[in-house]
């Protein structure tokens, strides 16, 4: 189910139940080649406690008509113009892998204008620091390049990742995005001031625990890191676990 938000917030901000009406909003940032479905689990996992919805980025699903974006700027231009036009109840961010870094340059903009809400606390996960950003050139190569790195990555099935009309539905946008954080680079000295508590899988090869320890040098409020098992897609398996760290880290920013 989604619920429908209003205009043109609608197709960038998606929102799949009525959550806790009373209760504070997080917005999830998909990661590369992802959309905003990816957090339907989640918000079942916090409707008591939080009205989640997601970005979704244009070049797949339903906006699969519209041309991908393919700078990290450019998504956060377009992100900061939705969500200033959502109520102005508490909210927070939590970005997976491309999104962490999606929603850190949407809070760096969100704190630069005097007028604008700001999240009170940023949840990214499965990305290094902006800092600490790896080089890459998989935009550059051919379709197998950019099925190999999804393969590599896991979290897909393999049959979807050999189907060539799917393939030609998806890839455009997932190269779009391998486009956007393979070229992004944060500027320097680059921080936020909301409290940071990082999420990485133990297994995940897009991440070490020191690449994602560097976050802390991007925030100058309260930093955590907890490392859970699993991969780069951890998220699918320890929704629960996750869920309790959003609960806990919203408790702490909301509570009175």
């Amino acid at each position: 189910m989604v619920v429908t938000l209003t205009g043109d917030v609608d197709r960038w901000i998606r929102r799949f139940n009525r959550g806790n009406e009373s209760g504070p909003r997080l917005v999830c940032f998909p990661h590369a080649g992802g959309a905003s479905t990816y957090f339907h689990p989640l918000s079942v996992a916090l409707a008591d406690v939080a009205q989640v919805v997601a970005v979704q980025y244009p070049g797949r699903q339903d906006r699969l008509g519209e041309p991908p974006l393919t700078s990290i700027a450019a998504l956060a231009d377009e992100v900061v113009a939705r969500v200033t036009q959502l109520d102005d109840r508490p909210t927070a961010f939590l970005g997976h892998s491309m999104g962490s870094i999606v929603a850190f340059e949407v809070t760096r903009r969100l704190e630069a204008d005097p007028a604008a809400r700001k999240p009170l606390i940023l949840f990214p996960s499965a990305r290094p620091a902006p800092s600490r950003g790896r080089p890459g050139s998989v935009h550059l190569g051919g379709d197998e390049a950019v099925i190999g790195s999804i393969a590599a990555l896991g979290g897909t099935d393999p049959r979807l990742l050999g189907d060539p009309e799917l393939l030609a539905l998806i890839l455009p946008a997932t190269r779009a995005d391998y486009q956007a954080i393979e070229t992004y680079r944060p500027e320097p000295g680059a921080t936020v001031s909301v409290p940071m508590w990082v999420t990485i899988g133990a297994s995940d090869p897009a991440v070490t625990e020191d690449e994602a320890l560097a976050w802390r040098e991007h925030t100058t409020g309260d930093f955590d890191l907890l490392v859970l098992p699993g991969g780069h897609f951890y998220l699918t398996e320890q929704i629960e676990a996750v869920a309790d760290r959003i609960r806990t880290g919203l408790l702490g920013v909301t509570a009175s």
